[in-house]
């Protein structure tokens, strides 16, 4: 398949993770960047305070450096332990082959050192996959991205008015239903509670949109739950059945999964999941409380395990699982449109718009896929896990970072720090990474 063109930006931004609210998104519904959801800032603040950063000159006008294991393991000795995450690993592929390199431990007991085959929460990563059947929906004719939702789902707000093509490129207008108090309290007080695509929906519909239909961008785990609700109407089976007949088996991608909404559990290995605080206190933002900053970061307040709180709340915006392979080969997939037809795939790439209007370098946001310049991708957080995964077409180079930490007591996402810092070394260039306006999870 032809490779589509891609608009490429002055510079590399990375976003910080879409925590998905609760976790998975993060609570802070800015429209200042591709990630935004503030579950809480154990729920998925990542995605709520997005970090974004300038790694250098745009990817793809100047060839990527190399880097063997021993240069990766020692850039993540270097920067791992600055976001004090238990544990961290990374990959990079490009023709030259693939490298990986491991840092840290599955728990903060030391048990055991995290591996390259332990499987973590994905968080919003899990928007390219929806996005994905989506659009492949739309290759088949099946769905049109002009179809209003109100043709899916009954009882949207403005649902006459608001498209598929809306939903995917994240404008609108309706509320966040993971930036809910009362979403962030159940989640605290009862975190194995499982939660229904209509629970969601109820919580996000009892508010007032925020604009009007295509007004403006906004990052809103809801428009993905609702696109989940589309490819289950119009497939006719469970949306895991749907991902795994056109997603995962097309692929080979064995280590990846979407859990049943009853199911809380992990494939073995998998590392344990930490998250500073709860969703309450960091749902304005996934930072700890300023008070409480210096406790943590001098290891006298320790993070919390949410291994095992229940991702129902993050359906088709956040609740899989994957490896770090099958991440790398997805991102791939992505980028280079390998489960679409070359069309739609040129749309889904000529859609990726700043998400801040008045700044052409900030990240870009478009159907169901993120770029930060010349790589395409997304981040990732649910509670305990923040990822980010990107591949640039142009240098057939692939980056996955994922971390056992929501969030720093700062509030920054520990695999998007990390995955700065190796962009830039990648890229060759000198100038310092610069927080963004928040993202979503």
């Amino acid at each position: 398949m032809s490779k589509p063109r891609r608009p490429t930006a002055p510079a590399i931004f990375l976003t910080g993770a879409l925590l998905l609210g609760a976790a998975a998104c993060s609570s802070d519904n800015s429209s200042g960047s591709p990630n935004g959801t503030n579950v809480g800032s154990s729920a998925g603040t990542s995605v709520g305070t997005t970090v974004g950063t300038t790694v250098g000159t745009t990817a793809g006008t100047m060839p990527m450096a190399t880097m063997d294991e021993a240069a990766l393991q020692a850039l993540l000795n270097e920067v791992a332990p600055t976001t004090m995450t238990p544990g961290a690993v990374a990959l990079v592929r490009t023709p030259a082959g693939t490298v990986t390199a491991t840092y840290g431990y599955a728990d903060l007991d030391k048990s055991r050192p995290v591996t390259v085959d332990d499987h973590v929460r994905i968080g919003s990563n899990t928007k390219t996959f929806t996005g994905t059947a989506v659009l492949q929906l739309v290759g088949e004719g099946k769905v049109a991205l002009d179809d209003p939702i109100s043709d899916y789902v009954e009882g949207v707000p403005n649902g006459e008015a608001i498209t598929i093509e809306m939903l995917l490129d994240m404008h609108s207008g309706l509320y966040n239903y993971t930036t809910s108090p009362e979403m962030n309290r159940i989640l605290d007080e009862v975190p194995d509670h499982v939660f229904t695509p209509e629970d969601l929906l109820a919580l996000a519909f009892a508010q007032p949109p925020n604009f009007a239909p295509g007004a403006e961008y906004e990052y809103s785990n809801t428009n993905t739950v609702l696109l989940g609700l589309v490819i289950e109407k119009v497939d006719g089976v469970p949306v895991q059945e749907a991902f795994a007949t056109r997603l995962f088996e097309p692929l080979g991608l064995s280590q990846t999964s979407f859990p049943a909404a009853t199911d809380a559990s992990i494939p073995e290995t998998h590392p344990q999941g930490y998250l500073y605080g709860d969703n309450m206190s960091t749902i304005e933002t996934m930072a700890l409380p300023e008070a409480d900053q210096p406790a943590a970061e001098s290891g006298e307040l320790l993070p919390n395990d949410v291994t095992d709180e229940n991702p129902s709340w993050a359906f088709t915006a956040g609740a899989m699982i994957s490896d770090l392979e099958d991440l790398a080969d997805w991102a791939e997939a992505l980028a280079e449109g390998e489960l679409l037809p070359p069309e739609v795939q040129q749309q889904r790439i000529d859609s990726i718009a700043p998400v801040n209007p008045d700044n052409p370098a900030s990240p870009g946001y478009g159907l169901g896929i993120a770029s930060f310049g010349g790589f395409l991708g997304h981040t990732g957080e649910l509670p305990g896990f923040n990822s980010f995964m990107a591949h640039d077409p142009e240098t057939d180079t692939t980056v996955v970072v994922w971390a056992n930490l929501a969030n720093q007591p700062d509030g920054a996402a520990p695999a998007v720090t990390i995955a700065q810092a190796l962009l830039k070394a990648l890229t060759g260039t000198a100038d310092g990474a610069t927080p963004a306006s928040s993202a979503g999870g």
